[in-house]
């Protein structure tokens, strides 16, 4: 299976994962708001009224944060556009979360800004120090830097977390099997 493959399954698993659990709980939430309610005689009742709105205003929230964030993936890897990505992803206002903070460090690697691309991937680790995603794109980061240890070294925790048969496992074990100073990018 191709990386094109691959990338496509996992957007398609994680948006149907993102968008059936808001859709679910809407239309059960419609459902309810079609009914009539029967006025709040206590306090309880005023509680769960409150509650149930503050639950929709989250998945609301929830929604409109994967829809940003499916966007901006297709920005990424579907247009290579990394300058607009950079941009829909910071717009999120999540960008202090690992999966939103990783796809920031790869646009600005991607762009040749490899200062920056290192704040991201380590403030995507300090989030989750086990998002194997970062693992992966930080160790290809080490060997574009001529670091070929810490990539090895993130090699190891890819396999620790993920196992050696996992997509970013194979990917940079491959990167790392290329001779140093080929000027790869990756």
């Amino acid at each position: 299976m191709n990386k094109f493959a691959i990338r496509l399954l996992t957007l398609a698993m994680f948006s149907m994962a993102l968008v059936a659990a808001p859709l679910i709980t809407r239309a059960k939430a419609a459902s309810d708001e079609q009914a009539p309610s029967p006025p709040a005689s206590t306090k309880s009742d005023a509680k769960k009224t409150k509650k149930k709105s503050s639950e929709l205003k989250l998945n609301r929230e929830y929604a409109a944060f994967a829809n940003g964030y499916r966007a901006a993936y297709s920005t990424i890897y579907d247009r290579n556009d990394y300058a607009a990505a950079i941009e829909q992803l910071k717009a999120l206002g999540h960008d202090d979360t690992a999966a939103v903070a990783n796809l920031i460090g790869y646009s600005y690697r991607k762009l040749g800004d490899y200062k920056l691309s290192q704040v991201w991937y380590e403030r995507a680790l300090k989030d989750d120090p086990n998002h194997v995603k970062t693992w992966q794109y930080y160790g290809l980061w080490q060997i574009e830097q001529g670091n070929r240890e810490q990539a090895e070294y993130h090699l190891t925790r890819i396999a620790a977390l993920a196992g050696k048969d996992s997509e970013e496992y194979r990917s940079l074990a491959a990167a790392l099997e290329q001779p140093p100073g080929t000027g790869l990018v990756y």
